[in-house]
C-alpha cells in the first residue's frame, strides 16, 4: 500500500511561529533573562532598586566617619567658646585700665589740694569744685552724665524718692531738692538722683 507523505501546514508569509522563535531567540548579550524572586517582602538580587544592600562593614565606616565628625565638632565649638571667653576678658581688662587712666588727673589734682591745705580756706574750696568737675566730666565722656535738677517733673526710671514735701512754689510732682545726684541715662545708668518731690494735692 503506498504511504502518502502528510502535506505541511501552509507558511502564511510574514508569519513565524512563537515557539520556535523563543527557541531560536538567544538572550541579550551577557544579560540574565530573569532576575531572583524576592522572599519575604524583600526585594531580590538585581532589583531596580540599585543593586545589592550595603554590607554590615560599609555601614560600620559610615558610623565610624559620623562620629568621627560629631568629635570634630564638638572640639570645634569648644575651642570657640575658649576663644571668646579669652577675648571677653581681654576686653574687660581694656577697658578697666581705659576707665582708671581716665580718673589719673582727678586724682593728681586731688593730691595737688591736699598739699597746698595750710593754703586760703577759699583757694581750697575752688580746688576741689574743680576736681569735682573734673570728674564728672570724665564721667560724662564714659557714657553717664549726671542728673541733679531741679523743678523737672518725677521720671522713676531716673529718680528715686526719699521724702515728699509741701512747697507752695514747686508744682505737684516736681522735683524740689536732690540729696543725690544720680548718673547715666536708660540702661547704662549707674544710680538713679535721689529726691524729695513735691505733693500732690
Amino acid at each position: 500500500m503506498p504511504i502518502h507523505p502528510q502535506n505541511p501546514e501552509p507558511v502564511v508569509p510574514g508569519h513565524t511561529d512563537p515557539a520556535s522563535e523563543d527557541a531560536a531567540a538567544p538572550p541579550p548579550s551577557g544579560r540574565p533573562t530573569g532576575r531572583v524572586p524576592a522572599t519575604d517582602g524583600q526585594p531580590g538580587v538585581g532589583a531596580a532598586d540599585g543593586g545589592p544592600a550595603p554590607s554590615d562593614d560599609e555601614y560600620a565606616a559610615e558610623l565610624q566617619e559620623l562620629q568621627d565628625r560629631w568629635r570634630r565638632a564638638l572640639a570645634d565649638l569648644d575651642n570657640l567658646r575658649k576663644r571668646h571667653a579669652r577675648e571677653l576678658e581681654r576686653e574687660r581688662k581694656v577697658e578697666r585700665s581705659r576707665t582708671a587712666a581716665a580718673f589719673l588727673p582727678v586724682l593728681d589734682n586731688l593730691e595737688l589740694a591736699l598739699t597746698h591745705a595750710g593754703a586760703d580756706p577759699g583757694a581750697i574750696v575752688e580746688g576741689v569744685q574743680a576736681v569735682r568737675d573734673q570728674a564728672v566730666n570724665v564721667l560724662e565722656l564714659l557714657g553717664y552724665p549726671r542728673h541733679a535738677e531741679t523743678g523737672v517733673a518725677f521720671d522713676p526710671a531716673r529718680h528715686e524718692v526719699i521724702g515728699v514735701v509741701e512747697d507752695p512754689h514747686a508744682s505737684p510732682g516736681t522735683i524740689v531738692d536732690v540729696l543725690r545726684p544720680g548718673y547715666g541715662d536708660g540702661e547704662r545708668q549707674l544710680r538713679p538722683a535721689a529726691v524729695t518731690v513735691a505733693k500732690r494735692e
